[in-house]
């Protein structure tokens, strides 16, 4: 085995406990004070010094004795508003539930600190470590991004490791996209309409708001059926319709929402602009006027071929031929159609995402992402945190 590998191992009684301390007390969005807290204080008793540079973003250095660029390791801390039906001794004591494997992810995160310390004469550069809070809403790497994390060192590469359970991979397996969009993009949508409202028994003296998001919604379809190619995996959902609250009145304004998903750029803003036109061109055509905002616009995350071609051959040599295979398996076609806040940051700079199998229906973990009952196989979050520290390590001897 590695001697990484053993190190991380030896350390896994640590990362575990961590996990479960982060489990029981889950929180949701840009505010995580318990957890924030938490992360701080296991930091400095690295020895470490952590700064909280925006809401409860953390970000600590490792490394920085001998010259070189910096990696940064990114790991996300954020819950969901789900109410847990696992039986487990740590299970959340919040109402809100660690369903997406964040908890493993920080918990794997504090643990290559810990390795990286051990192994500060060896790192080639630096290591910046973020823990991200808020990636649930697609926000929380826009906002680290807007304060500065790439920045003081500037970021040469960056890294992550989303678990998931339910894979047909085997747990602790790792799972790396190729070269290429990895995630599609997610832009929510809104659309006022505001008409002219009145009475059901006098429509003509009315402009229909309800009748006007109808058309709008039929006519969005149309995009997907008649202006992309068949060949585009480009997606648009209308999530909610609502306007009026009687049965006998025509309101005043509706609205409806929605989220488009693509993995080009160039079908992603074409989809964007087309939707502005047909909205507003629809309402125009019933008297009536549109506004389109995009409350939420999260990028793909776009794996960097050649730096994706180091991190495959750095951790096939950690993990053996055996402990690496393609995204493929869980995800069919090599792209997940789910969206990643880590675009923001992939965007700016050369990344990867990885992806771990945190188990397998055969090994008795079933559950999906963001269900109740999902859970990771703990024995293995150790190989989590040993790649996150022997790719930020080996990555910097290869990007001088």
């Amino acid at each position: 085995m590695n001697k990484l590998l053993q190190e991380a191992k030896a350390l896994q009684e640590s990362i575990v406990k961590d996990r479960r301390y982060i489990h029981q007390n889950a929180e949701l969005g840009h505010d995580l004070p318990i957890t924030t807290s938490y992360v701080v204080k296991r930091l400095k008793e690295m020895g470490y010094e952590p700064q909280i540079i925006t809401d409860s973003a953390v970000v600590a250095l490792a490394g920085g004795k001998k010259s070189g660029k910096t990696v940064l390791l990114r790991a996300d801390m954020d819950a969901l508003p789900i109410v847990e039906e696992n039986s487990l001794e740590y299970k959340s004591t919040t109402g809100n539930m660690h369903a997406c494997g964040h908890d493993s992810h920080a918990a794997m995160l504090l643990g290559a600190a810990q390795i990286l310390k051990n192994n500060e004469d060896k790192i080639e550069g630096t290591v910046k470590l973020m823990f991200q809070p808020d990636e649930e809403h697609l926000y929380g790497a826009k906002a680290m991004v807007k304060a500065g994390v790439l920045e003081n060192p500037d970021v040469d590469a960056a890294i992550m490791i989303h678990i998931f359970s339910g894979t047909p991979a085997p747990a602790g397996t790792l799972l790396i996209p190729c070269g290429g969009y990895a995630t599609s993009s997610a832009d929510a949508f809104h659309i006022d309409i505001k008409g002219k409202g009145g009475h059901g028994g006098m429509p003509h003296n009315s402009v229909d708001p309800l009748n006007v998001i109808s058309h709008i919604h039929i006519a969005l379809q149309e995009l997907i059926a008649r202006e992309m190619s068949p060949s585009s995996t480009t997606i648009l959902t209308i999530g909610q319709m609502h306007g009026g609250n009687a049965s006998n009145i025509i309101p005043d304004t509706a609205f409806i929402e929605g989220s488009i998903r693509a993995f080009d750029n160039d079908e992603r803003e074409f989809m964007k602009k087309r939707l502005v036109e047909i909205s507003k061109g629809i309402a125009a055509s019933f008297r009536a006027d549109a506004t389109v905002t995009f409350p939420m616009e999260c990028p793909s995350v776009y794996n960097d071929p050649k730096l994706y071609e180091h991190v495959l051959a750095i951790n096939k040599d950690l993990l053996g031929e055996n402990g690496v295979d393609s995204f493929d398996v869980a995800f069919p076609g090599g792209k997940m159609t789910g969206s990643e806040d880590f675009g923001y940051i992939s965007e700016k700079v050369p990344s990867v995402m990885m992806a771990m199998s945190g188990g397998s229906p055969e090994e008795g973990y079933p559950h999906p992402q963001h269900h109740p009952k999902v859970n990771f196989k703990e024995e293995v979050f150790y190989i989590g945190s040993a790649v996150y520290a022997n790719t930020a390590i080996e990555l910097l001897k290869k990007i001088k």
